[in-house]
């Protein structure tokens, strides 16, 4: 695809270019200059530059100039520039940085995967050169991909490009929390989550000499908030996005397929498979809320259960669940110490407050007696169907 076609096909998928930039006066002209070879409609974001970027940027009449006097990250950046080309219509938008470490000859790669992948997400995974990426660089980028997949479950090689397209019309409406560099991960989480295709494409990357080389990542102080917000993500995933994909592919056929392959037809014995029920329904009523999935993990590979029969079972404590378990921890509850049992409970969190032994003990109690009755049932269960399985 040749500039004036790319020029072209960027107007008819309404599709703008960012360049966010802080404080690369040294490389921002050529940037901007080869992103023009490609696109009339681009966005440059001045986040707040204190060297010549007002003056370069002076000179460029053509160009949708978003400014503002203080710093406030990349994330912030990015965000402003959506405003803006939302505002004009446009419904996607290429991001890319005004380091000289992107090449702009890259955007048509980006426009023709969009072509084949309407409303897309696409990520341009770098080529980088072992000798030329630093080991924290490299550490950092492994860290975040491994966390991605755990979150989502969707496999990319490149979580920390900043060589994207977004589709900004999809995406509009969410409400993010990030600012600075942690949004390029906070977004792409959201899309997932969004059910948003995300494609890989593969786009070149130039690091230029130590000396020359211009960055404002903190190690320290964005590795940090990115490790925090992974932190928080996996909590959301665990306790909400997990449990509620689970429950929207549960149907008729699906819980069969679970039972013949999970249950009638793997190795392990009844036994191994009773206790895994058990463990798991108990894991997940206990009063350690927040931390179910990752203790009863834990401790399954310790105990050497069936680990997916635990995580399904011990997901009874998904949100619809929750009042319940409440509700019938403390009823069990008050039946144990005061030999009542009080069907009119208020549950607040005042009375959580006031009767905090009560519940304790009434979810350990529960949290027994289901474990113990499902058991039994899985007892049943396996006792009949694994016979006919071998009758016939």
């Amino acid at each position: 695809m040749n500039e004036q076609d790319c020029k072209k096909r960027l107007k008819e998928l309404k599709c703008c270019v960012i360049i966010p930039t802080y404080n690369n006066d040294k490389f921002l002209e050529s940037v901007i200059q080869g992103v023009m070879n490609f696109s009339n409609d681009i966005f440059v974001v001045n986040d707040g530059s204190t060297d010549q970027t007002v003056q370069i940027l002076s000179n460029y009449n053509q160009l949708n100039i978003i400014s503002y006097p203080e710093n406030k990250g990349k994330g912030y950046a990015l965000r402003k520039a959506f405003e803006e080309a939302l505002k004009k219509r446009f419904e996607y938008a290429i991001a890319i940085d005004s380091d000289s470490q992107h090449d702009p000859k890259d955007i048509p790669i980006f426009v023709e995967s969009l072509s084949k992948h309407p409303e897309a997400f696409i990520i341009g995974v770098r080529e980088m050169p072992v000798d030329h990426v630093s080991r924290s660089s490299s550490f950092a980028n492994k860290f975040s991909n491994f966390w991605f997949r755990f979150i989502t479950g969707v496999d990319l090689q490149d979580t920390q490009s900043g060589y994207r397209l977004y589709p900004i019309k999809r995406l509009s409406g969410i409400k993010y929390f990030t600012n600075k560099y942690e949004f390029e991960l906070e977004i792409l989480v959201r899309a997932a989550w969004r059910n948003i295709e995300i494609i890989q494409v593969p786009v070149s990357v130039y690091y230029p000499p130590q000396k020359e080389r211009v960055t404002h990542f903190r190690p320290f102080k964005d590795f940090g908030r990115i490790s925090v917000l992974n932190t928080v993500f996996v909590f959301i995933a665990l306790l909400y996005i997990k449990p509620f994909a689970f429950l929207k592919h549960l149907k008729k056929e699906n819980i069969k397929e679970f039972l013949k392959t999970n249950l009638v037809n793997t190795q392990d014995s009844d036994m191994k498979l009773v206790w895994s029920v058990m463990f798991g329904l108990f894991m997940g009523i206990i009063p350690i809320w927040g931390y179910q999935l990752i203790a009863a993990i834990a401790l399954a590979h310790f105990l050497k259960l069936n680990k997916l029969i635990v995580i399904v079972t011990a997901n009874i404590s998904i949100p619809p669940m929750i009042p319940i378990i409440l509700y019938f921890s403390y009823l069990t509850g008050g039946l144990i110490l005061y030999n009542h049992f009080d069907s009119h409970i208020n549950i607040s969190f005042e009375y959580v407050k006031h009767n905090l032994v009560q519940y304790i003990i009434g979810s350990l109690v529960l949290a027994i007696c289901v474990s113990i009755c499902m058991g039994f049932i899985t007892f049943l269960f396996l006792k009949i169907f694994r016979k006919k399985r071998i009758t016939n």
